[in-house]
């Protein structure tokens, strides 16, 4: 991850919160409408959360998406990599290369002291501490 938030992480995090905020299954199209997408890249954002076991994706005219996570155990860190992988202490904050302590860039020390604080406090903020809702 190159500490960048995408539309889709931010859908995803705001899923996951208006799931909790509703606390009950919710259809696909209820779900997009309620956070501000369509149904089809809704489902792009949902699918990782699936996987990680903090929804549960019911198909079908009675399915939908329901919560299994209590959103107190998941971070805003832990979101964020389910979507665009895993942080990547190593990169480069000016070029798309490795930087480290061999061949560093001019930022390579502040950089590195700020992704770390960034990285803590992301993965210290529980989506339960986050609003409920953007309107």
């Amino acid at each position: 991850m190159r500490l960048e938030i995408t539309r889709r992480s931010d859908l995803a995090t705001r899923a996951l919160i208006e799931l909790a905020r509703l606390g009950r299954r919710t259809k696909s199209s209820e779900l997009a409408d309620a956070i501000g997408t369509t149904p089809g890249f809704l489902s792009q954002a949902m699918t990782p959360l699936a996987a990680r076991g903090w929804v549960r994706s019911e198909p079908g005219p009675t399915g939908g998406y329901a919560l299994i996570a209590d959103l107190a155990d998941v971070s805003v860190l832990e979101v964020i990599e389910a979507i665009e992988g895993p942080s990547d202490a190593g990169r480069c904050v000016l070029e798309d290369r490795p930087c480290g302590d061999a061949g560093p860039c001019a930022l390579h020390q502040p950089w590195q002291r700020a992704r770390t604080q960034l990285l803590d406090e992301l993965s210290n903020s529980p989506l339960a501490g986050l609003p409920k809702g953007r309107k």
